[in-house]
């Protein structure tokens, strides 16, 4: 019963919010709203969604997308545009403050959003964009908050996992964040040698 629920879960994070998924006896049913109509999968097919290969889900996925009843996966922003995310958001965490713009992560990366297993190539890529950008601005100049939330709000609307993460380190105290996806850190998670404990992780678009 478990594993079936925790397979809806899974289902229901790749669908739009106007549609709803439920547990069937043979499956699940998905009620898109938007277009007044019901699509039926069968057990085999929700099962595989959530524990099945990474091509057993690409195969699903793309029958969802087909009939509108998924997200696509975004494409990739140019590195120009990478810049202009870090720039914005740096804007805002110094405007509003760090803590509400973790607040706002679930309106600019919905959880409902595709979260597929990212390559280390995918994630490097879009490090060394951030990390580019982020040290020749003036006006960024390295900050490990923007550049932690811009790469995480990136991924997310890229449909890749990620995770946010907020760390302290006591003596002397300080505080730091990034953001891990296929192994990587965005920026590093021990800057300079110097570890820290997390204290916060937002891996659905909101803490």
């Amino acid at each position: 019963m478990a594993e079936d629920t925790d397979a809806v879960e899974a289902m229901a994070r790749i669908l739009p919010p106007h549609c709803r998924v439920t547990r069937m006896s043979d499956g699940a049913l998905i009620a898109d709203w938007k277009r007044t109509r019901f699509l039926g999968m069968a057990a085999a097919d929700v099962q595989k969604l959530a524990e099945g290969s990474p091509e057993e889900r690409a195969e699903l996925i793309t029958v969802l997308v087909r009939a509108r009843c998924a997200t696509g996966r975004r494409k990739k922003h140019a590195d120009a545009g990478v810049g202009l995310w870090l720039r914005g958001v740096h804007l805002l965490i110094r405007t509003i403050g760090f803590g509400r713009v973790l607040r706002l992560l679930s309106l600019a990366a919905p959880a409902y959003h595709r979260a597929d297993l990212p390559s280390a190539q995918e994630a490097l890529r879009l490090k060394r964009a951030v990390q580019t950008h982020s040290r020749r601005s003036w006006f960024v100049n390295g900050d490990c908050k923007s550049e932690a939330v811009t790469a995480f709000v990136l991924l997310r609307r890229y449909g890749l996992q990620a995770a946010l993460h907020v760390g302290v380190r006591e003596h002397p105290f300080a505080l730091h964040a990034w953001t891990t996806s296929a192994g990587l850190s965005i920026p590093d998670a021990d800057p300079r040698g110097h570890a820290f404990t997390p204290v916060l992780s937002i891996d659905c678009g909101g803490p």
